[in-house]
């Protein structure tokens, strides 16, 4: 059968590839030295595998659930030093869009235009689709004044790539991307003071904050141009899996693929965004926290799928390195996360941690993630030309 998750991270195993097949009973032995449970992936599994197993070992039947990953096929399309640019004019349009957007329902528009939200969902599921880092680098210049559209933006731009890294299909990366820029609309109706105070607000200022999530449904209903889905999506990304969520306390497979995507997502923009709009957290520590709420709050499998997809830096992460100087993190290097491909800042030179060496001939390796503001730059003049 093939092994898609552990209960715990892949790093903190022996196993060299995350995911594989279990064939021999050396393997068998080696996972229940460091797993409690592991998690099946049927699909991939040879046909019968794990009936047989099961009856072998008496396993009970499975609790309803979802089906993490899909089986479309992304492959890496245009560089990133020409899909930046591209990811730029995607990037802005959107932006302006959704401010838009964001007016007409803060106004109180009886029916909000979402047509050409819709659109620009589409345009950047598209740049997604063709290269996931390009629009998860310019989104590190987010409009910290705009907290609420920038917010959005991020999150929706978190739920497409984990989505593609998924390998759903193209349409439901698009769903995924557009309820990401929507799903918290309601926020525009409630008062300005209320999102700026949100971590510290009374019990009653609490629940008529939570209110946003059923106003957010109620907007997307009545809005045009927009899927007739989208109001009940929008109402998941606060439920959570153990039940303790809102607004209707759902539990496990209740909440759906889609939801706990967002919920995920949603969660983790929260703790790196900047006050007061969020816990201003490294992405590290926000990782820490996600864990800790691992199978309670999330899908533990779907969570784990999560980390795997940003790696130990992040796109965009700015860090830095043994040798002193500083960088930009602009890809992952898939079997080795702690060893990504890096930008230096003020060199525009290209380091790939896992093959170069520092001037001084010692292994590149990073020496510490930096709080975002403290490197500033824009990743259009980043590359190297």
């Amino acid at each position: 059968m093939y092994i898609a998750e552990l209960d715990r991270p892949w790093t903190e195993t022996p196993f060299m590839f995350q995911g594989f097949y279990l064939q021999t009973e050396q393997q068998l032995q080696a996972l229940r030295k460091y797993c409690r449970e592991v998690f099946v992936d049927v699909g991939r599994s040879e046909p019968g595998a794990l009936a047989r197993a099961s009856q072998a070992a008496a396993v009970p039947a499975a609790t309803p659930g979802f089906q993490v990953r899909g089986n479309a096929n992304y492959a890496r399309g245009t560089a990133l030093e020409r899909e930046i640019h591209v990811a730029s004019e995607v990037y802005g349009q959107a932006a302006r869009v959704l401010r838009e957007f964001f007016r007409q329902v803060a106004q109180g528009s009886s029916a909000p235009e979402g047509k050409e939200v819709d659109a620009a969902a589409r345009n950047l599921a598209d740049c997604v689709i063709r290269n996931p880092d390009a629009l998860l680098l310019m989104s590190k210049m987010r409009d910290t004044s705009g907290a609420a559209h920038a917010r959005a933006l991020q999150v929706s731009i978190y739920m497409m790539v984990f989505a593609r890294f998924l390998q759903l299909e193209r349409d439901q990366i698009h769903l995924l991307g557009l309820l990401g820029l929507v799903q918290d609309i309601g926020k525009a109706r409630l008062p300005e003071t209320l999102i700026e105070n949100q971590l510290s607000l009374t019990p009653q200022g609490t629940e008529l904050f939570k209110k946003h999530v059923e106003l957010s449904a109620h907007i997307l209903a009545i809005a045009s141009g927009l899927p007739p889905k989208l109001p009940a999506l929008a109402l998941l990304h606060h439920e959570r899996q153990d039940g303790l969520g809102y607004p209707r306390g759902l539990k496990g497979y209740q909440i759906g693929l889609n939801g706990s995507i967002a919920a995920i997502c949603d969660r983790y923009d929260a703790l790196l965004a900047p006050a007061p709009y969020g816990e201003g957290r490294a992405p590290s520590a926000a990782v820490n926290v996600l864990q800790g709420e691992r199978g309670t709050a999330f899908h533990g499998p779907l969570l784990e799928q999560f980390i795997r997809c940003l790696g130990s830096f992040p796109v965009g992460t700015a860090v830095e390195l043994n040798s002193g100087e500083l960088g930009v993190v602009i890809a992952e290097n898939t079997m080795q996360r702690l060893k990504p491909k890096v930008v230096l800042a003020h060199k525009r030179k290209l380091v790939d941690l896992a093959t170069d060496s520092t001037p001084k001939g010692e292994p590149y390796r990073i020496r510490r993630a930096l709080e975002q503001q403290i490197l500033q730059f824009d990743p259009r003049n980043l590359l190297p030309v």
